[in-house]
């Protein structure tokens, strides 16, 4: 309620974060899509190439909604604004405080997708009715980055730090299938694209963008939820650690 209340006159700043992929669906999936025309996805169906980025487009909006609360909001409320402090003095715990931050980091991200997901129908790219749940699996995503930007950020000390997290970010939105089929790469380096938290994404909107469901969903699906999970565990410990040690 608090971060609800601090963005009601920051509004335009909100929904920044929603511009970026929306540029990236039309700049190159749509540009570039003239010349590329279709891909063959792993999963064997050929589809025009803007319905395939459009998916890890939307992935990517969770992953930029979430990391941008997670990070650098959180830096400054925990560093500078001392906020968590003052929570501290009230009955709410390091949990509570975890699991706020991230709840509305989720969201924000949520917002993001839905905002895209309405542009891509729009743009004639949605044609499955399992898009439905293209959403409530961007809050698995949101969920993941979210979660870990916040335990990574409370081991942060200085704003420079924040270039491994831009180090992190901007080599898995280019490399995690999100512009190229995963068989496109080397055999060596699938395996290191797979474990990535934002692939696990974009081959879960993949499929339900796409219409390609099938029993992997579930391993994208635990893979999110358990690292949401481990991260909601580490920021917590960690904020004890800080505030209360």
């Amino acid at each position: 309620m608090r971060n609800v209340a601090a963005f009601r006159r920051a509004w335009l700043l909100l929904l920044s974060g929603f511009v970026e992929p929306v540029f990236y669906l039309f700049s190159i999936g749509i540009g570039l899509g003239a010349l590329v025309r279709t891909v063959t996805t792993d999963g064997g169906t050929v589809v025009p190439y803007a319905e395939f980025v459009a998916p890890a487009l939307l992935a990517a909006s969770a992953m930029n909604g979430a990391i941008a609360d997670s990070t650098y909001n959180v830096f400054f409320k925990l560093r500078y604004q001392r906020l968590y402090d003052a929570m501290l003095a009230t009955p709410v715990s390091p949990r509570d405080i975890a699991v706020g931050e991230i709840l509305w980091s989720l969201s924000r991200g949520a917002l993001y997708s839905t905002m895209f997901l309405v542009v891509a129908w729009v743009a004639g790219l949605v044609h499955s009715w399992w898009a439905l749940l293209a959403v409530p699996a961007a809050v698995l995503v949101g969920l993941a980055f979210g979660a870990v930007g916040m335990f990574a950020t409370t081991f942060m000390s200085s704003w420079q730090h924040f270039d491994y997290v831009t180090l992190a970010v901007q080599p898995m939105f280019l490399f995690s299938a999100t512009f190229f089929p995963l068989s496109t790469y080397p055999d060596t380096l699938q395996w290191l694209v797979a474990a990535t938290p934002l692939y696990q994404g974009v081959a879960l909107e993949r499929a339900l963008l796409l219409g390609e469901v099938g029993w992997a969903m579930l391993w994208h699906v635990g893979y999110l939820v358990v690292l949401g999970a481990l991260g909601v565990w580490g920021t917590s410990r960690r904020i004890a650690t800080l505030l209360l040690t």
